[in-house]
């Protein structure tokens, strides 16, 4: 997975099992409901950040998918691929506005992808939090079960720097 470093400069990231476990506690960590809706990050590379929730977590009344949780889990693709973003800098991240769209109900699990931005955009995103220490970018998230599109959220992600007398809300890399 191609991600910037601390000047800006293109990296290559590969998210490993320990990685994405990580980034699965951090959620977990800091949005604690994650881990009642069986929130899973299943994985990150060059195409999105994938999460995942089943559905017997998540129901309604007609044993499909509810739509707030489908909601949530495609709102948590966006926060973990901001997030893995800007794992090493004291930042919070927040989503500014969004929008939903459900086109087929979902029986077993919600499985959400967020789609990595362009490069440009995201080069954008990182010269913006540098010089002002907050930037936003507009993500685009797909909810698919076998193959065939659930739901699409578009929203608004926005990172926030944190002043130095706050904890800082960092996605940490497991230790070699």
């Amino acid at each position: 997975m191609v991600g910037y470093g601390a000047a800006g400069a293109v990296t290559e990231q590969h998210h490993t099992e320990d990685s994405l476990r990580a980034a699965e506690r951090f959620l977990h960590t800091r949005i604690p409901l994650t881990r009642a809706m069986g929130v899973r990050v299943v994985a990150s590379d060059e195409s999105g950040f994938v999460v995942a929730a089943p559905v017997a977590l998540n129901s309604n009344h007609l044993q499909t998918a509810f739509g707030g949780s489908i909601n949530a889990v495609a709102t948590l693709a966006g926060y973990g691929l901001l997030w893995l973003e800007i794992r090493d800098q004291p930042a919070d991240v927040v989503i500014r506005e969004s929008s939903i769209r459900f086109h087929h109900p979902i029986r077993k699990v919600i499985r959400a992808t967020c789609a990595r931005p362009m490069p440009g955009e995201l080069s954008a995103f990182h010269e913006a939090f540098r010089a002002k220490g907050k930037a936003r970018l507009k993500l685009k998230v797909r909810v698919e079960e076998n193959d065939r599109v659930a739901a699409e959220l578009e929203g608004t992600f926005v990172a926030l720097r944190r002043s130095a007398g706050k904890k800082a809300a960092t996605l940490q890399r497991p230790e070699a």
